[in-house]
């Protein structure tokens, strides 16, 4: 008797546990649409080579010529290359803006695809990310007031107040100097508008968005003398091999076709 009720027990059971699973079960999940998405969602949504309709490039659009917002577009070298990118890749283009230094995290929570920000090809970051083969090869430069002659080269920063944009090679380089006082700023025009109250006594920034800072300023200039040099490339997450191939394609294309030409000349003057 005892393992004839012990069996049905079992039976009535097993038979509750199946119905709740089944309830449970059967609710329809909602799949949310890529449209509008940003971010972590929409990356998640679309990844790179798979069928989503989009790709997303993470920046900072605050270094122009390559990334900088014309009214409410994101626009620049920089963003001719992802489109160039994303067409290859057979989806739209979406842009996440962000500060700099949080790009890597972003790219690596998967918030974006791939990072075209200007970025510097170093070392530290090699460990954190795949790089493209270099597409832009610029300089790290000194900003100072355009009277002031106590500083000529790299040499002449030691023992002076320099500004730096937070998590950028010059923040890196200058932070390594011995003898500097870094102070780090979000965006590089805060770091200008410090130089030119007196604040800090020189800026290093990269080659291009150097010239546009000073352009039109009769009271600062760019020194001759390059703190150092780099090059650029765009940033994928470790193992990505199918979208790094595809961005390598895509550079590569660029430049024979002519068309890196065209798009450096739109946004520099004429190819080098």
């Amino acid at each position: 008797m005892k393992n004839s009720k012990l069996k049905k027990a079992l039976v009535l059971i097993g038979a509750g546990i199946l119905s709740v699973g089944m309830l449970g079960g059967c609710a329809p999940k909602a799949t949310p649409t890529p449209e509008g998405n940003t971010g972590a969602q929409a990356a998640e949504e679309t990844p790179a080579g798979g069928a989503g309709e989009f790709i997303v490039m993470g920046t900072n659009a605050e270094f122009e010529p390559f990334e900088y917002r014309d009214g409410a577009e994101i626009v620049g070298f920089d963003v001719e290359i992802a489109k160039a990118i994303a067409e290859k890749a057979g989806k739209e283009l979406k842009i996440e803006d962000m500060a700099f230094d949080t790009l890597i995290v972003g790219l690596n929570n998967k918030q974006m695809d791939f990072i075209a920000a200007g970025m510097s090809v170093t070392e530290d970051r090699k460990t954190q990310v795949d790089f493209s083969n270099p597409y832009f090869t610029s300089k790290q430069m000194i900003i100072v007031k355009a009277d002031d002659t106590s500083i000529q080269t790299a040499d002449d920063l030691v023992g002076k107040k320099v500004g730096v944009q937070l998590g950028t090679t010059g923040d890196l380089f200058v932070s390594g100097t011995e003898g500097v006082e870094v102070v780090q700023f979000d965006k590089a025009p805060l770091a200008v508008m410090d130089l030119k109250n007196g604040k800090v006594d020189a800026v290093v920034i990269d080659a291009e968005p150097a010239k546009r800072l000073v352009e039109g300023q009769n009271d600062i200039k760019v020194l001759d003398a390059p703190f150092t040099e780099e090059e650029y490339a765009i940033a994928v997450r470790k193992g990505d091999t199918e979208l790094l191939n595809t961005i390598n394609t895509v550079i590569e294309e660029l430049k024979q076709s002519g068309k890196y030409d065209e798009i450096y000349g739109k946004f520099f003057g004429a190819a080098e």
